[in-house]
Parts: C-alpha cells; structure tokens; sequence
C-alpha cells in the first residue's frame, strides 16, 4: 500500500503518477486533479483537459481566454462534425 499525498490514506489501490522528472502517489483521480490540475486564471476552474496556454497563462476556454484579454482565441474551428 503507498499513501496518497494529497488526503494521507494509506489505499491498496493507491497509483503513481510520473511528471516532469517527479513521481506522485495518489489514492483517487480526484486527489491528483487537486494536487496536478492547473487552474483557469479567469474563473479558477480546475483544467481537466487540453486548456488554453496563451504566453504562458492556462485557461479553460477560449472564452475566459478572450475575458482576460486574448485575441484569435476559438473553441472550435468549423461548424460541423466529420465523420
């Protein structure tokens, strides 16, 4: 058993993480997202997916990109699914 290193519980199915050199030790998804997950610097919503870096600022979306000020920011491109 290892303990996670964001709540302490000493799990059977805790997991490791490998990243940027560093190796963490976490009992759930939740507590890895809490501990690795940046934050929007807009709305401060956890990143779960890609994001938006825009000259080294993360934010969750084109739209909290473009709140704080960046320009050619698009969520999507076209206005169709491919199939």
């Amino acid at each position: 058993m290892a303990r996670c290193e964001v709540c302490g519980n000493d799990y059977a199915m805790s997991f490791e993480v490998h990243a940027q050199g560093a190796v963490h030790v976490f009992d759930s998804f939740e507590c890895a997202i809490h501990r690795m997950a940046p934050s929007c610097e807009h709305c401060r919503v956890r990143i779960i997916g890609h994001g938006v870096d825009v000259d080294g600022h993360w934010y969750c979306t084109g739209h909290c990109a473009r709140a704080e000020g960046a320009a050619g920011i698009v969520d999507k491109v076209g206005s169709g699914t491919s199939g």
